[in-house]
This record gives structure tokens, C-alpha cells and sequence, in this order.
């Protein structure tokens, strides 16, 4: 029996972004393991498990409050991603590649989201 949560498409592309994500943060110094690349690592973990367990919930109120905790940790991960920027941790070519799979997630998050709230 296929779980609710692997039909959705924001779950499959979140899953997407944590491989990214481990992709992207495996180039980063050795120093940042305990610091950027673990909290990275984290927040991008967080996406797909938010919304499993908002796609396993019975009434849309429940499911909506887990996209949205998910949706914030789209949003740690993007800032950590800037951060990784901006201190010039990340090649132009794997930020643009992070950062492309967080706008994709964040858009089906935010479609998930307008859909539970007019059902």
C-alpha cells in the first residue's frame, strides 16, 4: 500500500532537495560539518517529513499547519544556502542548482497549501 504522502508531488521534489542538499553541502569545508552543512542538512530533512506527516493528517487545519512548518524550513534552508554565498562556501553552479530546487519546493508548497485552505 503507497503511502498519501509519495503521490504528492511537493513531497517527491523535497526528497529531490535533500539529495541536492547532501550533494551541495558535501563540497563545504571540513570546518563547517558541525555548523552550516549540519543545520543544512536538517532544515532540508525537514521539508519531506512535514509533509508526510501533514499528508497523514485527517482534517485540512492539521495537514495546512504541517506544510506550513515545512515551508519554514524551506526558508532556513535558503537563508543557510545565502549565507553559504555570501561567505563564498558554495560555487556559483551549486548554490544556483540548491537554490532552483528550493523556489520549485516552495512553489508546490504554496499551491498544497492554497488548495487545503479552499477544500
Amino acid at each position: 500500500m503507497e503511502k498519501a504522502h509519495k503521490k504528492l508531488k511537493a513531497w517527491q521534489e523535497a526528497m529531490e532537495l535533500v539529495r541536492v542538499t547532501y550533494d551541495t553541502t558535501s563540497s563545504l569545508p571540513s570546518d563547517e560539518k558541525y555548523g552550516l552543512q549540519a543545520q543544512m542538512r536538517r532544515a532540508a530533512v525537514s521539508v519531506p517529513s512535514n509533509i508526510a506527516e501533514g499528508a497523514a493528517r485527517r482534517t485540512s487545519k492539521d495537514s495546512i499547519q504541517f506544510y506550513i512548518v515545512a515551508r519554514g524550513s524551506l526558508s532556513e534552508l535558503d537563508t543557510q544556502a545565502e549565507l553559504c554565498r555570501n561567505l563564498r562556501l558554495l560555487k556559483t553552479d551549486r548554490f544556483d542548482l540548491l537554490l532552483a530546487q528550493i523556489d520549485k519546493v516552495d512553489a508546490l508548497l504554496s499551491g498544497l497549501i492554497r488548495f487545503k485552505r479552499s477544500s
